[in-house]
């Protein structure tokens, strides 16, 4: 009875193994050249809320943002880091932690990431993607899982800030529609983690030093007249922040126009740009509308806080 049970014990052992190398593999990978990182060593608190292997879940039928399909990246369970390098050799110390929006329920990976990264780099700032858990991941606290990885992801740049070139104090966030409700709870809940520490990286600070919040939703709530939401509290640490949304937004303006004017009551430093077109999830790729041109007005902000302009850290010395 033995010899009958071997094969088949077998077989399914290997089933298995091939089953979690296949939910494993990533649906989405940086192309080559860049710095990939996991965001946990022994894999990431809570339990997963995927429901299979992580894949692209666009399709013929979903949109085309400027003429063009997107990733919608989804079921992500093994969160990650990619490092950006300015291309041009002239880096000015900076760095960008870059949260793709998507719902909470899928990663807008290449339209809200990396082409993001790509015109950092060319300002000469380090641009970090951080490809965070959905589905179901947030917002706070309805699931703590994004924020998470967002703060675990900040103090992991600041823990590498010298062998990468960075001034650990110019480490800014920037995140479209749910990835900017996200850059807005990790500028307000930074003094404490919501997970044990795991290594060195969780005893830098995750407070980001500035800001930029595109077309954000979760911060006023629509069924209660736009209320703020009482889960995301600015107070004079905040970090400066820039707001960008359209009037026409179907997830609604009132979720900058809220936040501002929290930030003002504050005493946080904030600029806003309201443009009459423009909906929603357009993130830097031309429409021929005037909302597409907030990059240069971002950039020129973070000059005025002098996060473009400052000292540049000496490179690591060579082994």
């Amino acid at each position: 009875m033995l010899k009958r049970f071997r094969l088949p014990v077998l077989a399914l052992s290997l089933c298995f193994a091939a089953s979690a190398a296949f939910a494993q593999t990533p649906a989405w990978e940086p192309a080559p050249g860049h710095l990939t990182l996991p965001l946990w060593l022994n894999g990431a608190p809570g339990a997963s809320t995927a429901t299979g292997p992580e894949v692209d879940t666009n399709t013929a039928k979903d949109p085309l943002v400027a003429g063009r399909p997107i990733i919608r990246l989804g079921n992500v369970s093994t969160p990650t880091i990619t490092l950006y390098r300015p291309t041009s050799g002239i880096s000015t110390g900076a760095a960008v932690v870059v949260f793709p929006g998507g719902g909470y329920r899928i990663l807008a990976i290449d339209l809200e990431g990396t082409e993001v990264c790509d015109w950092l780099n060319s300002i000469g700032v380090t641009c970090v993607l951080l490809k965070y858990r959905v589905p179901d991941s947030g917002p706070w606290p309805k699931s703590s899982a994004a924020l998470q990885d967002a703060q675990r992801a900040v103090g992991m740049v600041r823990e590498h800030a010298v062998e990468w070139g960075i001034d650990p104090h110019r480490v800014g966030v920037l995140g479209f529609s749910a990835g900017a409700h996200l850059a807005a709870a990790v500028s307000t809940h930074y003094d404490k983690r919501l997970y044990p520490d795991v290594d060195a990286a969780d005893r830098q600070s995750c407070r980001p030093d500035f800001a930029v919040v595109i077309y954000p939703g979760y911060l006023a709530i629509a069924d209660r007249n736009y209320a703020p939401n009482p889960d995301i509290h600015p107070t004079a640490d905040t970090p400066p922040t820039f707001l960008v949304q359209a009037e026409d937004d179907p997830v609604h303006v009132e979720n900058s126009l809220v936040y501002f004017q929290q930030l003002k009551n504050a005493g946080t430093p904030a600029e806003m740009h309201l443009y009459t077109h423009g909906g929603h999830g357009y993130g830097l790729r031309p429409n021929g509308l005037p909302v597409t041109t907030w990059p240069k007005e971002a950039e020129k902000w973070m000059n005025t806080l002098h996060m473009l302009n400052g000292p540049t850290p000496a490179p690591p010395a060579a082994k």
